[in-house]
């Protein structure tokens, strides 16, 4: 491949990467991820793998279009964009994209039942077929200081990830990973109604029965990967890109 093809290629997977960042925004908001300024997603820049496309800080999920979004470098500096970045948002995901290489984009909210489950420091149970996606796939970062602006923390919240898929931040939320934008939208999506099935299932006041660990393993493997993720990610962008095409501007 020659130069101006590979510039090309960048471009046009850049722009993929883009289209798809800024409707997750837009999904977020319309599920109610989103409170305040809090909440970021980010997507590695394929062509600069040092720098992650992101939300401008104090800009609503629901109002963010591509032309919104900003290229910030693993320095904290905006290199393309002319808005803020969140400064916790860089603090955890630049982290992130250091410790993981194979993680080509990030997500965290605060969103309401991935909020109160973290408060239990637990992770979650194998209960039912969706739950199953994260068995023996997630794990607990158990401590928590404050609004994330010291790199440490970051660093600390990337080895709590380890390899996994996703990381409960006890008393603070969910935070997901993956290969792309589409697997990552919906690990953060079924995660978080994973918590509301579990927290509903245990207010009745009885334990929820587990699913054996033969078949969560199994059942793991069928709803757990990266092409079943991206299965599950078409139906949204599809009513995204129906109900909102103008965040494609």
């Amino acid at each position: 491949m020659n130069i101006t093809d590979q510039k090309t290629s960048f471009a046009e997977e850049r722009k993929y990467r883009k289209e798809r960042l800024a409707g997750a925004f837009r999904l977020f908001s319309l599920f109610g991820f989103d409170e305040g300024n809090a909440g970021h997603i980010t997507v590695r820049d394929p062509e600069h793998e040092d720098c992650f496309w992101v939300n401008p800080y104090n800009m609503h999920f629901s109002r963010i279009k591509v032309s919104d979004l900003i290229l910030v470098n693993h320095h904290g500096e905006v290199v393309e964009g002319n808005k803020a970045v969140n400064k916790a948002g860089f603090t955890i995901h630049s982290q992130l994209h250091k410790a993981r290489p194979d993680v080509v984009a990030a997500a965290h909210a605060h969103s309401v039942y991935g909020k109160a489950w973290s408060t239990l420091g637990r992770l979650l149970d194998p209960i039912n077929q969706e739950a199953c996606a994260f068995y023996q796939d997630h794990s607990l970062y158990d401590a928590y200081t404050g609004v994330v602006h010291d790199l440490q923390e970051g660093e600390r919240i990337g080895k709590a990830l380890g390899h996994h898929k996703a990381v409960i931040l006890q008393n603070h939320g969910l935070l997901t990973v993956g290969g792309s934008i589409e697997e990552t939208v919906w690990w953060f999506v079924n995660m978080e109604r994973s918590c509301q099935v579990q927290i509903l299932a245990e207010s009745v006041g009885s334990p929820p029965v587990l699913i054996e660990e033969e078949h969560a393993k199994h059942t793991a493997s069928q709803v757990g990967s990266p092409e079943e993720a991206k299965r599950c990610f078409q139906p949204l962008w599809e009513r995204i890109v129906h109900q909102q095409p103008d965040f494609l501007d």
